[in-house]
Order: C-alpha cells, then structure tokens, then sequence
C-alpha cells in the first residue's frame, strides 16, 4: 500500500502547462505542495495554469527540458514530451530529444539534490502487444524505425536511464506507464481518439475512425490518473516501477465512437480510412500491481468521464 509522506514540499513538474501536468500542479497546490512548473509551451498553454499564476506558492518558468536547469527542489516529476501522435511526429528528432536528453538532465538535477523522480512514461513502450492485457512484465513489440518510433523509442530510452540512475547512483525513481488518458483541458487539435471524436461530433461533421474500429483501447479520465501519479510517488521507497496505471476497461473505436454521438446528440456519420502505420490493434492495461502495491484503481467510468469532458470542450471552443 502506499505509504504516508509529510507534503509542503517544493517540487517540480516538467510539462507542468499541459494536459496533465496542468491538472498536476493543481493538486499539488491543493495539498499544500510548492510547485515549480516547467514548460516550453511546445504543447502546452499557459491558459492551462492561468488561474494558477496568482498563487503564491506557484512559480512558472519557461525552459525547455533538452537543456539543463537548476533549481533547488524536493521532488521531481518529469512529464515534458509531447504525447499525441500529430505533436510528436511533427518534429520527431525533438521529441526523442525531449524523452533522452530530457531524462539526463532531469536526473542529473535529482542526483545532484538527492530528489526523489517519477518518469511519466507510456503504454505505448508495450507497441502493438503480443500480450493481452499487457503486465509490467511483457518487453513490448516495438517498431524501433517507424514513425512512431521518437516516441515509443524514446520513452523505452528514459525508462532504461531512470533504472540505470537507480542501480549505479542509488537514486529514488518511480517509473509509471500511462494508459490513454482523458479529461478538461485536452488540446482540441491533439489527434489523439477523444479530444478528435469530441470535436467532430460537436462540429457535426464526419467522425473519423481508422480502420474496421475494432481496435481498443482503454481510456482513464484524468483524475483518476493523476490520483494514481500522486501515490505512486508517495509509495516506499522500494516501489520503483514501472507500474501500469490506465482504466482496464477496454472499448473498441466503433464503440467510442458511438458514446460521443450519443452523449453529444450529434447527428455526426461514421467514416472509416486507413489504419496508420503502426498503430497498436488492442490496448489494455493489467492494473494487478496498481491494486497491491498503490490501493489504486480508476473510478470514473467511460460515460460519466466522457459527460465531463464533452461539457468542457463546449464551454471552450462552442460558447
């Protein structure tokens, strides 16, 4: 179970603009954290923090992670990458940058001030999984030179630098493997499956799914996730990771797709184009791990997250 640790303390997030580290720094605020927010504001937006900017225990500094930074901090979470597909490829010897070089200096920084660092990494190191549902355990079928690969490859490398700090320097990591998360706040033009659904279906135009839409995935709202980030840094010391936290409930893209009509009323077709390279047919995680060692699992279903997340998108970009 996770254990209790005292809060107040100064920490770091990286990306802390962003669709989730927006959501990140708020609960750490709320908890009584300090909070150092890094951000290049590639992808994200300081509209994201504005209601935050105010607060006196809330600093925000724009610096982009390939480079090194030096502040003085308890606790670091590094979450600087962009994570959709059209961000990620749009410059994908940055976005390898961002996870590589990112993760050096983000734990040279933890090292230099023995400071505790959790890693945001992805489901997406797990490829188009042999394994169903994927445990920690399973290594992954990766395509190591497709276009995908800046940043399953460059993920899979931060992973590999955060155990290599941990064996050599002893230092205190947390690997987490995020699952396809949802909520407020997503960058509308993402590419990523909700936020594009959510968007179409609010314009009353065609809903775009790839392929036969029998793939799946498992989409977690995204206080469920950052509840789970919370406890895992906050976990003993001997929880290193990596640790799959994501919602097991697994819908196919017909199916979501279906959801967002309905919840939307939308009067949006269904159309169906090609599957990209590379795109994973099934995605699941196994949250056994989660459950034993964190007390954690999601409890916000699809619908009622989908609900919250539709209302957001229509206050921001339909009002």
């Amino acid at each position: 179970m996770a254990g209790i640790r005292s809060y107040n303390r100064r920490v770091l997030v990286t990306g802390g603009a962003g669709f989730l580290g927006s959501h990140l720094c708020e609960r750490l605020l709320a908890r009584g954290d300090e909070v150092v927010c890094v951000d290049n504001y590639f992808t994200g937006s300081r509209t994201n923090i504005a209601h935050l900017l105010n607060k006196p225990n809330f600093e925000a500094i724009r610096h982009d992670v390939t480079f090194p930074l030096y502040v003085e901090v308890d606790e670091i979470y590094n979450l600087a990458c962009p994570a959709s597909p059209v961000h990620y490829q749009h410059d994908p010897v940055q976005t390898t940058k961002t996870s590589v070089h990112g993760a050096i200096n983000m734990l040279g920084l933890a090292k230099r001030l023995n400071a505790r660092i959790l890693q945001a990494s992805t489901s997406e190191v797990y490829g188009d999984p042999a394994v169903h549902p994927q445990p920690e355990e399973y290594w992954g079928n990766v395509n190591p030179i497709g276009p995908r690969s800046c940043y399953d490859e460059g993920k899979r490398c931060a992973e590999t630098l955060f155990f290599d700090y941990h064996r050599q320097h002893r230092l205190a990591i947390k690997v987490m493997r995020i699952f396809n998360t949802y909520g407020p706040r997503m960058h509308p033009n993402d590419g990523r499956v909700v936020s594009n659904f959510i968007m179409q279906a609010l314009r009353g135009e065609p809903i775009t799914v790839y392929g036969d839409g029998a793939q799946t995935r498992s989409f977690c709202y995204v206080d469920d996730l950052i509840d789970g980030m919370l406890r895992l840094m906050d976990s003993d010391a001997a929880i290193t990771g990596p640790i799959n936290i994501g919602n097991p409930g697994e819908f196919t893209m017909l199916e979501l797709a279906e959801q967002v009509i309905a919840l939307t009323g939308s009067r949006s077709a269904i159309e169906h184009r090609p599957l990209p390279q590379d795109d994973p047919r099934q995605r699941r995680p196994d949250i056994a791990k989660a459950k034993a060692l964190l007390g954690w699992e999601p409890a916000v279903p699809l619908r009622d997250g989908l609900a919250r997340t539709i209302d957001d998108f229509r206050r921001r970009f339909f009002t």
